[in-house]
């Protein structure tokens, strides 16, 4: 049987570290970080993730600012909320959840968030550094350092390693396989467009499962040992539950958990982790302006 990685366990590792440097910095500087959400619509899985940030701030001490806009909202009013982000000096860290409403052009508002306060780390400067050997960053996006965070203190190695992702988008997938090949395994990116799937997924030590297809990856697929990190969310009806529903990840868990060395749980994997790395990427952000400005 596989290890189970508990995302809730390493989480709360890290949130202990980040709570001390909050009250570190208010004792020094009476200044708190402080994070806002721009989430636009209802979907699901948005509202679960905001939510749990939400109360991951109350939590450590940082400051949470909340924009909820609805599902029709114009992309200029969803521009004007972030110059006004951009502008308040509170505001360390500024998140837009994705995906946006089809009407809303996705780069335009990525783009107006200061580069400084993309604690997503998902502006075209952000992630064209992480694409380049010896650049680094400003801040690297939540999730795949969610990944990442979770194989190294697992003592994964994954240095020489195969890795596959399943799954090419620009929130998960592909800067995965970037901080993946920043960290020197050999990465193939598997897509809807990849014939073989199967057989390219079962050479890999480690697998990022980013497909967003409930249980699409089978027992049969892992090669034994591997290393399987599920980043999917996906709620699939379920009436024997109060919210009618229940969260499945992209990997069949019972399936796999037979045949993998490690895996990640869906919910309490990756999903406390990616809110865990956007507290960090906030308490760096606010570090480094709190101590440039005094």
């Amino acid at each position: 049987m596989a290890t189970v990685i508990d995302g809730k366990v390493v989480a709360q590792t890290i949130r202990s570290e980040i709570a001390q440097e909050v009250r570190l910095l208010s004792n020094k500087y009476g200044k708190v970080p402080g994070l806002a959400v721009v989430i636009v619509g209802n979907r699901k899985d948005s509202q679960s993730y905001v939510g749990m940030k939400r109360k991951a701030c109350a939590e450590l001490g940082i400051k949470s600012f909340d924009i909820d806009l609805p599902e029709q909202v114009s992309q200029d009013e969803v521009i004007k909320q972030v110059h006004d982000l951009n502008a308040n000096p509170d505001v360390h860290g500024i998140l837009v959840q994705l995906p946006l409403p089809k009407h809303i052009n996705e780069e335009k508002v990525l783009t107006e968030i200061s580069i400084e306060k993309d604690v997503d780390g998902f502006h075209p400067l952000n992630i064209g550094k992480l694409a380049m050997k010896g650049r680094d960053p400003l801040f690297l996006p939540c999730t795949p350092k969610a990944c990442i965070e979770l194989l190294q203190r697992s003592g994964v190695s994954i240095k020489g390693k195969k890795a596959v992702v399943v799954g090419r988008s620009n929130i998960v997938g592909l800067p995965a396989s970037l901080l993946l090949l920043k960290a020197d395994a050999t990465v193939t990116i598997v897509h809807s467009h990849t014939s073989q799937s199967e057989s390219i997924v079962r050479e890999a030590d480690i697998v990022i499962a980013a497909a967003g297809q409930p249980m699409m990856i089978k027992g049969s697929w892992i090669k034994p040992g591997a290393a399987v990190i599920d980043v999917g969310t996906n709620a699939v009806d379920d009436p024997t539950r109060k919210s009618g529903y229940r969260l499945v990840g992209d990997v069949d868990f019972q399936e796999a958990s037979k045949v993998a060395g490690w895996i990640t749980p869906v919910p309490g994997g990756v999903g406390p982790m990616t809110v865990t790395m956007l507290l960090k990427n906030t308490l760096d952000g606010a570090k480094r302006h709190i101590e440039q400005n005094n």
